[in-house]
């Protein structure tokens, strides 16, 4: 156990899968990353913030920093963003590929 699969296991049920889910790639990807609970959300820590991620009432949010989102502004168009979040809606299937995209954009732009 984890302080995020702690997490995971607290959220409702209906999220748990979401949850589960960008947990998995985010530990795949991000080997060396510490995992901690920043600003109440779980979190890939490795020289400074990688990523958070959270479970909201209709959403995922996923928060890779501002950089990303920029980045890649076109692949988000279908989601709803703010300067450094992302909310994948419960109600889609979680777009891993494009998860996966950018977390491994930032491990190329932070040298991870």
């Amino acid at each position: 156990m984890t302080v995020i699969t702690d997490y995971i296991k607290q959220a409702p049920k209906e999220q748990q899968d979401y949850l589960n889910q960008i947990y998995k790639l985010s530990k795949k990807l991000l080997p060396k990353a510490d995992e901690k609970i920043s600003y109440s959300m779980p979190t890939f820590y490795q020289n400074g913030n990688v990523m958070h991620f959270a479970a909201m009432k209709s959403h995922l949010g996923f928060y890779p920093t501002p950089e990303p989102i920029v980045h890649f502004e076109e692949e988000l168009k279908p989601y709803k963003t703010s300067k450094g979040a992302i909310q994948f809606k419960y109600s889609e299937s979680l777009p891993l590929d494009l998860i996966e995209q950018i977390i491994l954009y930032i491990k190329q732009t932070k040298n991870l």
